[in-house]
């Protein structure tokens, strides 16, 4: 199922924000741009349903494995919670389901505009 340029514009315009409006971090988390790119594949599905994208849990896999750190793990954290808040018509029963469905367990927290991600270790 094609992405629907009402979600594909407000998503570009978030990533782009996030992008200039960061501040730079000392440690070595992983940068906002990273995780949306990694998981833009998976929009569709957490939209919309039905299959979930090899893409996209190719993504997911990916920046699992890169969370390594708390640092890390909060950052990946923060920045879903930013663009879960900033998309329209996100099914949050998806989101919680992709990683299961990618073959990925534990994650460390809720993908929700009300995570506390300073509680992710």
């Amino acid at each position: 199922m094609p992405i629907s340029r009402k979600i594909v514009k407000p998503l570009s315009l978030l990533l782009l924000y996030i992008v200039i409006a960061a501040p730079p971090r000392t440690e070595a988390a992983i940068p906002c741009s990273t995780v949306l790119n990694g998981l833009i594949a998976c929009l569709s599905y957490v939209v919309s349903g039905g299959k979930v994208p090899p893409t996209c849990c190719r993504g997911i896999k990916s920046l699992y494995g890169a969370a390594k750190t708390t640092a890390d793990r909060q950052s990946v954290c923060s920045c879903l919670k930013i663009a879960a808040s900033s998309v329209n018509g996100i099914n949050f029963k998806n989101a919680a389901a992709l990683p299961g469905k990618c073959g990925v367990k534990n994650i460390p927290f809720k993908i929700s505009p009300k995570a506390d991600c300073s509680k992710v270790k």
